[in-house]
């Protein structure tokens, strides 16, 4: 349920900034829909190849900075791949990173997973209190 929640706020995201940015353009909330699948996937799998050195290189200390710009750097490389998708310029995909990033944070706080939970990433407020 999390993972369908992060998919549409992720294409709402882009959707919305694409309509907001001039230097953005996405044919359809469908369109967004499969941007932000791919962003996932590619977060997923190509994301870590990309971070790890930037992370060595910075000693670990700026882990944040260096997702949002994997992030911006998967989103440019999805724009190579689709028709329907364009960014023109760096900053705009950093921008849309940015906005990713904070909706996904708002998200984990309002509705975390139980394994974040169980982690102790969020705390559980008793009822009542």
């Amino acid at each position: 349920m999390n993972f369908i929640l992060h998919l549409l706020l992720d294409a709402a995201v882009i959707f919305g900034l694409a309509y907001v940015m001039p230097q953005i353009e996405v044919k359809s909330f469908g369109t967004a829909v499969l941007i932000a699948l791919l962003l996932g996937i590619l977060n997923f799998f190509v994301g870590w190849l990309l971070a790890f050195p930037l992370n060595l290189v910075t000693f670990f200390l700026l882990t944040g900075l260096v997702r949002l710009v994997v992030t911006a750097l998967l989103l440019k490389l999805i724009d190579k791949f689709m028709d329907s998708f364009t960014i023109h310029g760096f900053w705009p995909a950093l921008v849309i990173a940015l906005a990713v990033a904070v909706a996904g944070t708002l998200i984990d706080r309002s509705a975390p997973s139980e394994p974040m939970r169980e982690a102790g990433h969020v705390a559980v407020l008793a009822p009542g209190r």
